[in-house]
């Protein structure tokens, strides 16, 4: 039997000492690392200063480059082979989110995933078929991947915020409408925000707003 992968990557917080009251684990896109996303953190430890901050590297090295890291290969084109890529890599960050709350104290009401890229379709994947709803799913730039399994295998609805630019060149702001209908079809609260003039990327507003998302879902 072999052993699940263990993730891990960089973490920040809480700026407040003390024991976490939220837990935020951020996604990487694809040939990143979590050093990309923890960037975030200093932002919004500001807001939330109870909050743990963690951002783990994915489990595949990425394979187009010489640095980074993968969720699934960014060269697979087959949405059913899509599909078996992430519930492969959506087993691995499974387990690491059980030992996160485990080892924080915190119950997944106190637990958002933020995404950007394919770190946004992990979260879409993973959290949905959690048994207990998380408090929220923040999503930049990504897409879902196995839309028509939604229906069917969704055990939990936690509120969704994704915002994704008009002008992106790698997975278009039709990704966006997309998942959007899935998931409201699938009874979930969704939020969207359109950027203009916005490529694969999160500007200003896009993080002004997610974090307001983040706010409301925290009660902070």
């Amino acid at each position: 039997m072999s052993e699940t992968p263990m993730l891990d990557g960089p973490r920040y917080g809480p700026v407040a000492g003390g024991a976490a009251q939220q837990l935020m684990i951020l996604l990487h896109g694809v040939g990143a690392d979590g050093k990309d996303l923890i960037e975030l953190a200093p932002h919004l430890g500001q807001i939330f200063p109870n909050a743990a901050f963690v951002a783990p590297n994915a489990p595949n090295r990425y394979d187009q480059g010489l640095s980074g890291y993968q969720w699934i290969s960014s060269g697979i084109r087959v949405e059913a082979e899509a599909v078996e890529a992430v519930k492969a890599a959506a087993d691995i960050l499974n387990a690491f989110i059980d030992e996160e709350l485990r080892s924080t104290g915190l119950g997944p009401q106190n637990l958002a995933l933020i995404g950007f890229s394919q770190g946004t379709m992990m979260s879409l994947y993973t959290a949905p078929r959690r048994d207990h709803p998380i408090a929220g799913i923040l999503g930049y730039s990504g897409r879902i991947v196995g839309a028509n399994l939604m229906a069917a295998e969704t055990k939990s609805r936690p509120p969704v915020f994704l915002a994704h630019g008009e002008m992106d060149p790698v997975l278009p702001i039709e990704c966006l409408d997309a998942a959007q209908q899935t998931l409201e079809e699938c009874d979930f609260s969704v939020q969207t925000l359109r950027c203009p003039n916005l490529g694969h990327s999160i500007d200003e507003n896009g993080l002004v707003q997610g974090t307001n998302f983040l706010r409301t879902i925290f009660g902070v």
